[in-house]
């Protein structure tokens, strides 16, 4: 019992990282291109965001600008909210989370129910999302809550170091040959930009291709109504490094739920709406591929939480009467 003792962690946050990649046989069979899926839904958390929220705390303490009175304040769609609350539990923080109606449902109760503080906007910005409503009042909260520290996602280059450190380190350890592109959701950019990083170490003449929601305005898209999380932005993210990326693939919510659809239904991976943007990309990128490329991609979280949207058969109706894009 003491040797079992021995190897067991001493809490949930260790448990983040270490995830699979896979190999995806059966999504498009007859492509002759090799296709390789990081799945980051099975971190503890159930996303990415652990990671981002694990480093950039724990970078946060070790300089000195996190202590054990600090307030956490972070604008959040949902998995980066659930990551912090995850981490600020075991460190003994205090988090609140600025979000807006777009969030998951299940993502909000998880929140609440790890702790986090939830501070919900409703008036839409001038670009109609929400995201610079909640940057406005993580500033007001700021100003308001005493020793409080703001995570910034958006702008924090510990936010790209998390996955240029971690998830992409992974990855070269786990792949074997070259690989001649990588494809990957964006929002805040950082997981892209560390990602890419890192394996354009080893593969100097990496393709980087994002995909990005239709409606958002990250490279320069016109804004518009988009109903799915944690993919696309109605700001520009200060990390954004326009250079480093080769290629955008623009997918709306519809094609984003058939995606979700079709990599359960092929591979049987239960993910959440950003995975399903990137099959969807994928599909319309498949010409543009050589037979025997090797590509990359990043599944960042599971599908439970999409159940009243990607998963559910009237949102999906209602977005093919609309076009395949909310109005």
């Amino acid at each position: 019992m003491e040797d079992a003792a021995a190897e067991a962690l001493s809490s949930v946050v260790e448990c983040v990282g270490g995830t699979p990649l896979v190999q995806l046989k059966r999504l498009f069979p007859d492509s002759g291109v090799r296709l390789f899926a990081k799945l980051e839904m099975m971190n503890p958390g159930g996303s990415m965001k652990d990671r981002s929220a694990l480093f950039m705390i724990e970078q946060g303490i070790k300089n000195g600008l996190i202590g054990p009175g600090t307030h956490l304040i972070e604008s959040t769609s949902g998995n980066l909210g659930i990551g912090l609350a995850m981490v600020a539990k075991i460190k003994g923080l205090k988090l609140t989370c600025v979000v807006d109606p777009k969030i998951a449902k299940t993502n909000l109760q998880i929140m609440k129910n790890m702790g986090a503080n939830i501070d919900m906007v409703t008036e839409k910005d001038e670009l109609g999302g929400y995201l610079n409503t909640r940057i406005k009042r993580v500033n007001e909260l700021l100003a308001s809550t005493p020793d409080s520290y703001w995570i910034n996602q958006y702008a924090n280059e510990w936010n790209w170091q998390a996955y240029y450190s971690t998830a992409a380190r992974e990855i070269v350890d786990q792949m074997s040959g070259p690989i001649d592109c990588l494809v990957c959701a964006v929002s805040t950019t950082g997981s892209i930009l560390g990602f890419s990083r890192r394996l354009r170490e080893s593969n100097p003449n990496l393709k980087v291709i994002a995909v990005d929601a239709a409606g958002s305005v990250i490279f320069g898209g016109q804004p518009g109504a988009r109903e799915i999380p944690g993919i696309g932005a109605s700001r520009v993210p200060e990390l954004l490094s326009p250079d480093e990326i080769h290629e955008v693939a623009y997918v709306n919510d519809l094609e984003s739920a058939e995606g979700c659809r079709e990599l359960l239904a092929r591979e049987g991976i239960f993910a959440g709406g950003s995975s399903g943007s990137i099959v969807a990309a994928l599909r319309k990128l498949l010409p543009s591929f050589r037979p025997s490329s090797t590509v990359v991609t990043v599944f960042p979280d599971r599908g439970d939480r999409y159940m009243d949207t990607v998963y559910d058969e009237q949102w999906v109706n209602k977005l093919k009467e609309n076009g395949g894009s909310p109005v």
